[in-house]
C-alpha cells in the first residue's frame, strides 16, 4: 500500500463507499453501507473481514468472488476502525510516515 495524503485517502474512501452500495445492490444484499461500516469500524475478530465479504454473497462464480474481495479489502483498509483509535489503515500508514519523515 502506497502512502497517500489525508485528502487521497478522504476521496478515495468515497469512491469505495459508492462502489459498496453499488455492489450491494447489484447483488441485491439486504445489508446497507452503513452496516458495512459498522462491521469494519468495530471489527473485533480474526474471520471479520469474512463477515463483510459474506454481506456481498448470493453465491457466484469465482470472478464475482475475486470483485467483492478486493472491494471488501479496499474498504478494510480505507475506513476508520476503533482499535485503531477511529482511523483507517491507510491513515495510520500515513502517521507513520509522516512521523518517520521528522
Amino acid at each position: 500500500m502506497e502512502t497517500e495524503s489525508k485528502q487521497q485517502i478522504l476521496e478515495r474512501r468515497e469512491e469505495i463507499e459508492q462502489e459498496l452500495v453499488d455492489m450491494l445492490k447489484e447483488t441485491e444484499s439486504d445489508f446497507t453501507l452503513d452496516h458495512v461500516r459498522d462491521a469494519i469500524y468495530n471489527e473485533d475478530d480474526n474471520d471479520d473481514m469474512m463477515k463483510v465479504v459474506a454481506m456481498f454473497d448470493r453465491g457466484g462464480d469465482a470472478s464475482e468472488l475475486s470483485n467483492v474481495l478486493e472491494l471488501v479489502t479496499d474498504a478494510w483498509n480505507y475506513f476508520p476502525h476503533e482499535v485503531l483509535g477511529g482511523i483507517s489503515p491507510a491513515e495510520k500508514l500515513l502517521e507513520y510516515h509522516e512521523k518517520q519523515s521528522k
